[in-house]
């Protein structure tokens, strides 16, 4: 008797995905707005709730990935940190020195873009842009847009996060 995988979804997130059905014209439209829950809780979708996805919404894994490889904001292999903090890298933002801004949170925390701080606080992410030119450099710590950022505005924001 082969053995099984333990189920990653809860009974809560398979009926937040399930009530959704309604709202939406086929399962497979309901794909990013349940990864968005499973990435949401997990902070990350590891393989095992991919597979579990895609038996609800009645497709294939490899659709269910297609999708969650798509966008880079969903993590698969780890977890992100409890805050994941978005650096502006548009033109803009570049511009007006969100290289150095990064670099300088890179040193003060020990992480690169891309990694999780070791006591799982913190994840720094490059953004392709936030939308928030005329606030350039700027960042993104979970929902809070970080606007004007200097390497010294950079060192209150990782006070803020501590």
């Amino acid at each position: 008797m082969p053995a099984t995988t333990p189920r990653v979804l809860t009974d809560e997130m398979i009926e937040e995905i399930r009530a959704l059905f309604p709202r939406y014209p086929t399962r497979r439209a309901v794909t990013l707005p349940a990864l968005h829950i499973v990435h949401q809780r997990l902070r990350h979708v590891p393989l095992q709730a991919v597979v579990e996805i895609a038996e609800l919404l009645e497709l294939a894994p490899a659709e269910v990935q297609d999708t969650l490889t798509f966008y880079g904001f969903f993590k698969q292999n780890q977890p992100h940190g409890r805050t994941r903090l978005w650096v502006c890298r548009s033109i803009s933002c570049f511009l007006r020195g969100s290289d150095e801004v990064l670099r300088h949170i890179c040193r003060r925390t020990g992480v690169q873009p891309g990694q999780t701080t070791p006591d799982g606080r913190l994840t720094i992410e490059e953004a392709e842009c936030l939308g928030a030119c005329e606030f350039a450099p700027c960042a993104l710590a979970n929902d809070a847009l970080w606007k004007c950022l200097t390497p010294e505005e950079a060192d209150r924001l990782l006070k803020t996060l501590k």
